[in-house]
C-alpha cells in the first residue's frame, strides 16, 4: 500500500465498508459538486480485479450505495474468485507456447506463407 495513499485516506476517506477479502472501500467525507470521489484499499497486493462484483458497481459510479449482502452471495453457476496471473509465473500459456516448451503443428491445406521478393 502506497503511504500517500494511506495517510489521504487517514485525513479525507470514510469507510463505506469492507469485504470478504478484506479489502476496505472508502469515500471523500468532503461533499463537492459532481460524482464524489471513491477508493479501496486492498488487502494484500493492489489488485483491481480482486474487488467483488457488487462492489466494483459501487466503485465505478454504477450504482449509488453499495450492493447488499443479498447480492453478494455467489449464485451456483458462479465461480470463486481467481487473481489475475498475467505476467506471473502462473500465468495461463497455451498449447505450443514457446515457454510450455511445446511446439505448433505443422501447417496444413492451403496456407502459403509470403515471403517478399
Amino acid at each position: 500500500m502506497d503511504i500517500g495513499t494511506v495517510i489521504y485516506t487517514w485525513l479525507r476517506g470514510e469507510l463505506v465498508g469492507t469485504d470478504e477479502f478484506g479489502n476496505r472501500y472508502y469515500r471523500n467525507k468532503a461533499k463537492r459538486r459532481g460524482k464524489e470521489q471513491r477508493w479501496a484499499l486492498y488487502k494484500g497486493d493492489p489488485e483491481g480485479s480482486a474487488a467483488p462484483p457488487e462492489w466494483h458497481a459501487w466503485l465505478h459510479h454504477t450504482t449509488d450505495e453499495p450492493l447488499t449482502e443479498k447480492a453478494a452471495q455467489m449464485l451456483p453457476w458462479q465461480k470463486e474468485y481467481e487473481p489475475n496471473r498475467t505476467g506471473t509465473a502462473e500465468a495461463y500459456l497455451p498449447r505450443g507456447h514457446d515457454r510450455r516448451a511445446g511446439h505448433h503443428a505443422p501447417v496444413h491445406g492451403e496456407y502459403e506463407a509470403w515471403t517478399p521478393e
